[in-house]
């Protein structure tokens, strides 16, 4: 056991919370000798621990791509939003299971209307139909048995997946300009 120093001797280390929950460590050291002498603060910065220096990384790292994150974070919401739809009213889901053939329709009507479209606007619209599909397939499942009932869960995991990553590819293409656009006119 350390000897405890002296009042009149030895310095005192208080914790003082600063800024945004950042602490600091003030050291106070007694007066000199001398009568006129103020006494000296020293006040020390804690270095924050390896955990939190990487939990902070990450945190700033998601915020500032907060948008591309957007399918993700949705997705998280859907699954405790489905349990709670499923415990309060189950039978929302025998009421959404038609609408999970919307998409399909869609598709249809889009392909019979442009008969001939680019191959890559064809393969545009039917992974978007199928991402619908399966996002209002698995809602309407997981509103009627629960969200882990079942394969719901890899369902789940394979519509979040292919949502993030169709929206990572939009976002990284460039939108087609249209023949005879103003922008082609000024060039």
């Amino acid at each position: 056991m350390r000897p405890r120093p002296s009042p009149r001797t030895g310095s005192r280390a208080t914790k003082v919370q600063y800024g945004y929950g950042g602490t600091r460590t003030v050291h106070r050291i007694p007066r000199t000798r001398r009568r006129d002498a103020q006494p000296i603060v020293l006040i020390v910065p804690e270095r924050p621990t390896l955990l939190r220096r990487a939990a902070s990384a990450l945190g700033l790292w998601l915020w500032e791509r907060r948008r591309a994150w957007a399918p993700a974070a949705l997705a998280l919401l859907a699954l405790p939003a489905a349990a709670v739809g499923h415990v309060l009213a189950s039978w929302t889901g025998l009421a959404l299971a038609p609408a999970a053939v919307l998409p399909l329709a869609w598709l249809l009507r889009t392909s019979r209307r442009d008969a001939y479209p680019d191959p890559s606007v064809r393969r545009w619209r039917l992974a978007l139909a199928l991402a619908a599909t399966s996002a209002t397939a698995w809602a309407a499942l997981a509103l009627a048995f629960g969200p882990t009932a079942g394969p719901l869960e890899l369902l789940w995991l394979a519509t979040a997946v292919a949502a993030q990553v169709l929206w990572l590819r939009s976002r990284r293409t460039p939108a087609p300009t249209a023949p005879n656009s103003p922008t082609e006119e000024l060039h």
